[in-house]
């Protein structure tokens, strides 16, 4: 064992507090004396962890300066260096945080939301900056960086050496600088000036209202990215946003997710720009691991540690949701389900949590994560995401950036010593120093089993066994210690108790003898105790995919499927079929008929009794949905496939209701509202998987109260009148043709004259437009009042297109004649009205009015509550005005299919079909009829059969997950019952939750 002597103590501590050459500013006025060497030094005898997989025993670091000269496991260093011993200590590479504001300025706060505040339209911004004030492309984090003396501390008492810092402002933030996280000003803790430019769909501190959505984030980004290609090529402007994005195109590129569907949206957007992303997640992935890995994303990950709800009564435990239960127990594995699924991740502290990140990070190594993949993410890895070869290991020139720990990392009890920067040592427990435990004291030969407890840094002795009465009396003076040891006296002898007194240093682990034949050091087979407790790991549990308690019901993705003796409604020329069967190949219906044979492989349903139908398709909802509406008056570049939540539970309860396909669409608080995203309700498979292969496109428009602002007497919007709304919708469309005119004149040119000119600037929402006037995108329009009904037909055929569906339109049986002739369908309620203003001349006749007048007539719901009861809602126009049984079934199957022009693959029992079947247990316009099996392409999503087992299994690991989290010993949530958003056409959803603005409801 090697010893330390009082006089190299001393050097250390002498050269541990030296200011570095790096503290002195070479271009400062000294006023004073100025010591501008820099000595070598060495620290001998430490275990050295290269990187995440070489580790050197016994070995030496030699730095000099900010710089790394040499590490070796010789133990040579040069004559002239300055020697410290760090026997027993580990050295690791500093640790680098990959998503910082350390040294930023206060952010601007965003103002508080108020009812009936005015509006900002425009940007607020003075300068030659983008329009839009959430693009802050051109700020630099180098610019306003300035040291910070308390969090650089905190985070070097982590282990952190370096940070990537930058301002969480906007969805484009600007550029980051990579600093060391010592004493120095920020002149020299700076090392990188630009070294990524970081985005977020968050708008941030912005005062302008678009974008409140997290589609029209996306648009916004997708838009600005077209501009900064286009602003390389043109001479008309000056913005120093996309000027930046250009001049920092090169760099990588950050995005901040504040969930995993924003994971997964990253990779959509960046393969359209091809741009790869690094992602910094909300630490949530495991509730999708399969989607977030899939995209190919390094990660930057935040160790996140939930609460556990708090189950106090039997109250609580009926409300305690089953999503709540499986986070808190999921998200310590969070960092070991992405390691096992091959992601490449950097780990950070959560918000917040940066003085716990070390407990944090031992925390995910106990669930599971590998040891060698941990540091690599705290280290190397995020070295190599910012491309900095510098930091990350310990090498021959890099910095002299380490992290000095009392054993290794992830044992119980290490803890950080030192931290180095850029050649300086920081203090953080303090060195040398002995840790609490079972320690074996020799005394001339003899061994005595001893606890050493260490209690802020005051040692005390006690023997290991209770019955043993030997006293241990322990003097402090710094780290020079004595101990006073009382052996009991021989009774039988009567000889006198025998004593000693020691006099000794502490050296990191041990206690080393200044006088005297004695030791003290830790016990072997207590290291062996601590190994082992800290190699235990813990399984990682089962994950339901979607991330729900139906995530439990597991798809047989069968798709081969005979129906037997069942009563089919065909909605075709057959009518009802009585004891017929229907046989399902590949997903498609493959005949009709008696006496049907399965074949090899096709699983039979007897359907005796039962009426079997094609599902039912909601022409207007707003389901699967993580945002409804933007604030654009034009929203034409909002897409609602961009917002698709795959995990939604309305989806598994429509399917429960017989709906197989639905329209998702924008809100209703613009003229013009986004594009529409046609789905078909797969439970269990990614967002893009729903969407419809092929399906014709879509969009929302919207007349009435909704876009004209009458919530509000303050608004300074345009539209604020119904002529307005016209208006828009003219001048748009106008503008859209001068825009598609311009595109031809430009791409008319020849290629020599194309390179003398300027290309037109792509506009998102013109290009919209521009389709809806080719036929290339279809209309559904949120409507009520005749008069706007009229207009916006009269609008339409003035710019060549039809509007293709009147949604809602409550007074359709107005201007049902009109509607027919303009060839236009109108999607109703059954029975709404006088809800507000505009509808108190609905009728509930409407749809069979509409019906009889020749217009394609839907039901629709705009509610996840109504959408899963259409059957009966259908069923309610044979009450008012005797529509037809089939009819009246088609107002939710074959007519809204045609609306959405999907009538060739739905709405019908038809060979060749795709077979989206339901299965009823009675008439399915009976209020008594039930979906007992309700399948999309031949699959069977939802199985009433199976149902009693699925929520037998969820009440048992419900059961099993609260009896666990009563167990743990970490801080409870307390319970709150948080009602879940339903979304209708007036749901504005924001990116921040509290932001809300007031519509009129539908």
């Amino acid at each position: 064992m090697h010893k330390v002597s009082q006089l190299a103590l001393l050097t250390a501590a002498i050269f541990a507090s030296q200011p570095s050459q790096a503290n002195a500013l070479p271009t400062a006025t000294i006023n004073g004396i100025a010591d501008e060497r820099s000595p070598v030094m060495a620290l001998t005898h430490a275990t050295i962890h290269v990187n995440s997989t070489t580790v050197l025993e016994d070995a030496t670091l030699v730095i000099q300066g900010d710089r790394i000269l040499s590490v070796s496991d010789d133990n040579k260093y040069p004559q002239n260096a300055q020697v410290k011993d760090y026997t027993g200590m580990h050295l690791y590479p500093g640790f680098i945080l990959l998503d910082s504001h350390v040294g930023m300025p206060e952010m601007d706060k965003k103002p508080p939301f108020r009812w009936g505040k005015k509006e900002t339209i425009q940007s607020t911004k003075k300068g030659a900056y983008n329009a839009n004030e959430a693009i802050k492309a051109s700020f630099s984090a180098a610019d306003v960086f300035t040291a910070d003396a308390k969090s650089n501390k905190t985070l070097r008492s982590n282990g952190f050496t370096n940070a990537l810092t930058y301002q969480p402002d906007g969805i484009m933030r600007g550029t980051s600088a990579l600093v060391h996280l010592n004493e120095d000003s920020a002149h020299q803790a700076i090392i990188r000036r630009e070294v990524a430019q970081h985005m977020s769909f968050d708008k941030g501190s912005s005062k302008q209202d678009f974008p409140v959505s997290l589609m029209g984030a996306v648009a916004l980004i997708r838009q600005t990215l077209m501009d900064a290609d286009w602003y390389k090529q043109q001479n008309e402007m000056i913005d120093l946003d996309l000027q930046a994005i250009n001049d920092n195109s090169k760099l990588p590129r950050i995005i901040n997710a504040d969930n995993w569907q924003q994971t997964v949206l990253s990779k959509k957007i960046g393969t359209e720009f091809d741009v790869n992303f690094i992602v910094k997640t909300a630490g949530d992935s495991y509730q999708d691991v399969v989607a977030v890995s899939e995209t190919g994303q390094p990660l930057i990950v935040p160790l996140v540690q939930e609460k556990a709800p708090a189950v106090n009564d039997e109250l609580d435990l009926w409300n305690v949701d089953y999503e709540d239960l499986k986070k808190w127990q999921l998200t310590p594995f969070n960092p070991a389900i992405l390691a096992r699924e091959g992601v490449n991740f950097a780990l950070i502290p959560a918000p917040k949590k940066e003085k716990s990140f070390l407990k944090d990070l031992k925390n995910a190594v106990k669930h599971g994560l590998d040891k060698q993949i941990a540091l690599a993410s705290i280290t190397s890895t995020p070295a190599k995401l910012i491309g900095d070869g510098r930091l990350g290991q310990l090498k021959k020139g890099s910095f002299a950036n380490f992290v000095v720990t009392t054993d290794g990392l992830f044992m119980k009890g290490s803890e950080v010593a030192e931290t180095w920067v850029a050649g300086d040592a920081n203090q953080v427990a303090g060195m040398p120093r002995i840790n609490n435990g079972a320690y074996q004291l020799t005394i001339d030969e003899q061994v005595h089993d001893v606890k050493v407890s260490n209690k802020g840094g005051k040692i005390s002795l006690a023997a290991a066994d209770k019955d043993n009465k030997t006293k241990y009396k322990v003097t402090q003076d710094n780290d020079f210690i004595t101990i006073n040891v009382t052996l009991p006296a021989d009774e039988d002898s009567k000889e006198a108790a025998d004593e000693h007194k020691l006099f000794g240093v502490i050296n990191n682990k041990q206690i080393d003898a200044l006088k005297g034949n004695w030791s003290l050091t830790a016990s072997s087979a207590d290291d062996q105790a601590e190994e082992s407790k800290a190699a235990e790991t813990k399984a990682i549990p089962s994950i339901p995919r979607p991330f729900s308690a139906y995530g439990l019901a597991q798809v047989d993705k069968n798709n081969n499927i005979l129906i037997t003796n069942a009563t089919v409604w065909t909605n075709e020329a057959d009518g009802i079929l009585e004891n017929t069967d229907v046989l399902v190949k590949n997903g498609k219906i493959q005949s009709l008929g008696k006496g049907l044979k399965a074949g090899k492989g096709v699983k039979t349903i007897d359907g005796t009794g039962k009426h079997l139908t094609s599902g039912i398709v909601d022409e207007h909802t707003h389901i699967a949905l993580l945002s409804v509406n933007d604030i654009a008056v034009n929203s034409a570049m909002v897409r609602m496939e961009d917002a698709v939540d795959s995990h939604d539970i309305n989806i598994y309860r429509n399917l429960a209701g017989g709906v197989t396909a639905a329209q998702l669409l924008h809100g209703s608080a613009n003229p013009i509202g986004g594009q529409s995203a046609l789905i078909k309700l797969k439970w269990g498979v990614d967002a893009d998987e729903m969407l419809i292969d092929g399906a014709d496109g879509y969009i929302k428009f919207a007349l009435g109260e909704n876009v004209k602002r009458s919530s509000s007497n303050e608004s300074i919007r345009y539209p604020l009148t119904r002529m307005g709304v016209e208006q828009v919708y003219r001048d748009q469309f106008t503008q859209a043709k001068a825009y598609e005119q311009a595109w031809k004149d430009y791409n008319s040119l020849s290629s020599s004259k194309k390179k003398k000119t300027t290309a037109p600037r792509k506009d998102l929402a013109l290009e919209t437009l521009v389709e809806i006037m080719n036929k290339d995108r279809f209309v559904s329009c949120h409507s009520y009042v005749q008069s706007e009904i009229n207009m916006l037909m009269h609008v339409a055929e003035d710019f060549d297109f039809n509007i293709n569906t009147f949604t809602h339109i409550l007074e359709g049986y107005k201007v049902a004649d009109k509607m027919k002739a303009h060839g236009v369908g109108g999607s109703t309620f059954s029975d709404w009205w006088a809800y507000k203003w505009e509808v108190n001349y609905a009728i509930p006749y409407n749809a069979n009015i509409m019906h009889n007048a020749g217009v394609v007539t839907a039901i629709n719901s705009d509610s996840a509550e109504m959408s899963r009861r259409l059957n009966q809602e259908a069923a309610k126009s044979v009450k008012y005005g005797g529509m037809s049984e089939e009819d009246a079934w088609k107002l939710v199957t074959l007519n809204p299919a045609k609306l959405l022009h999907l009538n060739d693959r739905m709405g019908s029992v038809k060979t060749g079909k795709d077979a989206d079947l339901v299965l009823w247990s009675d008439n399915p316009l009976s209020i008594y009829a039930r979906a007992e099996k309700t399948m999309i392409d031949g699959v069977i999503y939802y199985d009433r059969d199976k149902q009693a087992d699925i929520e037998a299994e969820i009440d048992k690991e419900k059961m099993a997950l609260v009896k666990l989290s009563k167990n743990d010993k970490g801080p409870k949530k307390p319970f709150k019952s948080m009602p879940k958003q339903l979304m209708h056409c007036d749901t504005l959803t924001g990116l921040e939750h509290n932001e809300r603005h007031q519509f009129l409801g539908e």
